[in-house]
């Protein structure tokens, strides 16, 4: 299953909303929303990159004047749709496109976000409004590094962590972006049960075909053994955010 595939049976069981997880997370620095919200104005249109099923997007909606979320996958967009058809929101539209080849006008929105979604820093600048502002969230290289250890391979694993970061402000700066303001955590997460981990790796690129190879299930209860604690089982979650400026 490539990653196109595996984004669309996801968006057409679960969209993109893992709010029903226990699981408890200490030491992330910030909350995507609130800082969406504490750069946005009442007045102000949002878009929003790789949307997923729309969850997070309508949440913030009643902050914002409009909001539109894309995403590639047609089952996520329907998901999505469907989402906002049982919210009752009104201010917010999904569509289908590609993050990286927006149909919008030039300098249209006042914010776009893109929480754990690539992005096209040139595209992204055209559309926002002259001293409008992109904030970005990203998952780290390190992001769930014991596990990625247990299975040995994983969501970018081996690769050198603040890669990722690094090319993304390269290339913020050269689309014409003046000011990136860059934070980033690693906090520690615990799952209360197996079946939220379990949850988490089925509806998530982190272990690339989890389950596909017969020794995931004997590597995953090993992995629980090793890292169960009283507040759950233990993992790391490694996060960056961009805000930038133009």
């Amino acid at each position: 299953m490539n990653e196109e595939e595996f984004y669309n049976k996801v968006g057409e069981i679960n969209g993109w909303d893992f709010s029903h997880l226990q699981v408890e997370v200490e030491g992330a620095k910030w909350n995507f929303n609130e800082k969406v919200k504490a750069i946005g104005r009442e007045s102000d249109s949002l878009l929003d990159l790789g949307t997923g099923g729309g969850e997070n997007v309508i949440r913030l909606a009643p902050e914002f004047s409009s909001l539109v979320g894309i995403d590639t996958s047609q089952s996520m967009i329907s998901t999505a749709k469907s989402n906002l058809k049982t919210s009752g929101i009104l201010n917010t539209s999904f569509h289908e496109m590609s993050n990286h080849e927006l149909t919008f006008p030039d300098q249209f929105f006042h914010i776009v976000t893109s929480r754990h979604a690539p992005f096209k820093a040139s595209e992204v600048n055209r559309v926002l409004k002259q001293g409008g502002t992109f904030i970005t969230q990203q998952v780290s290289e390190e992001d769930k590094l014991n596990l990625k250890k247990e299975f040995g391979r994983g969501q970018s694993y081996g690769e050198q962590d603040g890669k990722l970061k690094q090319k993304y402000i390269v290339e913020l700066k050269e689309a014409g972006f003046t000011s990136i303001v860059e934070l980033e955590y690693n906090a520690s997460e615990y799952y209360k049960r197996e079946e939220d981990l379990l949850f988490l790796l089925n509806h998530t690129p982190i272990i690339p075909n989890f389950l596909d190879d017969p020794n995931d299930l004997d590597r995953f209860n090993q992995f629980v053994q090793a890292n169960k604690t009283k507040k759950g089982i233990c993992t790391n979650s490694k996060r960056f955010l961009l805000i930038a400026t133009n």
